[in-house]
């Protein structure tokens, strides 16, 4: 992320959707992100609409690994009529905002 470009900001009703993979995210837990529920989901559930998570989840910030899954997945919520977004940069970016807050 070029370094003048704004720095992304959670929603403080935000849910979080995992997507990494089962090793990341037991090398680098996400606990409750400041309070923010936070669901582990793979790809294909959100690409087969499975995922079930409606309007009423609240906005939906979206994190992988490296951040190409998540604009990937936030698209397909998107067109499920979601509030869906996801965190540029993967997880370093996120945990490091999380850091920060």
């Amino acid at each position: 992320m070029p370094h003048d470009a704004p720095s992304p900001r959670l929603p403080p009703d935000a849910t979080i959707l995992d997507l990494r993979a089962g090793a990341a995210r037991q090398a680098h837990p996400l606990a409750p992100a400041a309070g923010r529920r936070v669901l582990v989901l793979g790809l294909d559930e959100v690409e087969d609409g499975t995922h079930g998570l409606t309007p009423a989840s609240g906005p939906l910030v979206v994190v992988c690994e490296r951040g190409a899954r998540s604009q990937l997945a936030a698209r397909y919520l998107r067109a499920d009529g979601l509030d869906a977004q996801a965190w540029p940069g993967g997880w370093e970016s996120f945990a490091a905002a999380l850091a920060g807050s």
